[in-house]
């Protein structure tokens, strides 16, 4: 099977991205937590018999505890779509989903504890930026090659054919362009991080090329179509 990015880095892709660069570009974020990262300004916080990592934000903690009802260390999915809210929007159950499938603990099938949320929620902080970078008109939607772009500063160089397919999804049928609201270009980009992990899980020399079995091939496919 071979892979649709090219070596998963935008630097073999020839387009020149359509907003200038940043001046500090972040790298791509991990779907993994970095437990026990250390930043400046906040320090750790202790909740119950989990903790947040050291550094994270009061207001990401407050969000977390909010939800957390009955105290668990653990949030499901609705309550998840109700803490980003109050930080980001009302994300689709959709994205929700897809979301708390790249982002729960493996070991911890109960849902996202402190560690992962915080990492969940610096993320979108990260893809928050980089939207409102494209939409350049502050219309709150990118269009098709704004999106395209986007990615490509992710570090996604999507080729014009994979680009249609994920902008048809989108696609109502209406005659009008297709444009993506911040909620759809978190799903779509996430569909696109989430399978470029997975591959490279497979493509253990980064050559652009794995050998899958079909049961490897459906089992990392079928989690971002039902999501």
């Amino acid at each position: 099977m071979h892979s649709f990015f090219s070596k998963y880095t935008s630097q073999s892709q020839s387009h020149p991205p359509s907003a200038p660069p940043l001046q500090d570009p972040q790298r791509p974020c991990s779907s993994q937590p970095h437990y026990g990262q250390a930043h400046h300004g906040y320090g750790s916080s202790s909740y119950g018999n989990y903790s947040f990592p050291q550094g994270t934000h009061p207001d990401v903690i407050r969000s977390f505890q909010m939800v957390d009802r009955d105290r668990s260390g653990y949030i499901d999915e609705i309550e998840l779509q109700q803490a980003l809210s109050s930080g980001y929007q009302r994300f689709s159950l959709r994205t929700i989903r897809l979301l708390m499938f790249l982002y729960k603990n493996p070991s911890s099938p109960s849902g996202i504890g402190p560690h992962e949320f915080a990492a969940l929620w610096s993320c979108l902080g990260q893809w928050r930026a980089i939207f409102e970078r494209f939409d350049r008109d502050r219309s709150g939607k990118i269009d098709s090659m704004e999106l395209r772009d986007a990615l490509y500063s992710l570090g996604y160089a999507i080729p014009p054919s994979v680009l249609q397919v994920l902008i048809s999804k989108y696609d109502n049928k209406n005659g009008w362009r297709v444009e993506l609201d911040f909620d759809s270009f978190v799903e779509c980009g996430m569909i696109v991080k989430g399978l470029t992990e997975k591959f490279k899980e497979k493509d253990r020399n980064y050559s652009g090329s794995a050998t899958l079995t079909y049961d490897a091939f459906m089992s990392m496919i079928l989690p971002f179509l039902v999501s």
